[in-house]
């Protein structure tokens, strides 16, 4: 199954809805990591954004699960970047 790299791009415009929501959206991921389909995520440390490593059949059941994370239904996320991936060496790698 393809893995896609997801770029999130935050503003300090957001900061506030996003403190106030992410223990909704971790509680999301972390249903996620659980059943497979997340491999990993994190924010980057200057507070810019995030990287999320999906597995998803498809660029439009990755489009479909976005849409469903809490930070995207409150529009904290200004901008999403999806991009598929193929690891050769190392974790992720087949």
């Amino acid at each position: 199954m393809p893995i896609f790299a997801v770029h999130y791009t935050y503003s300090e415009a957001t900061v506030p809805g996003r403190d106030a929501h992410r223990p909704e959206h971790r509680g999301w991921l972390s249903g996620l990591v659980d059943a497979g389909t997340l491999l990993s995520s994190g924010p980057y440390p200057d507070g810019s954004g995030a990287l999320l490593l999906f597995r998803a059949e498809d660029e439009t059941a990755l489009q479909d699960l976005l849409a469903k994370d809490p930070f995207a239904r409150e529009g904290l996320v200004d901008a999403v970047r999806t991009v598929e991936w193929l690891p050769v060496m190392g974790a992720f790698s087949a």
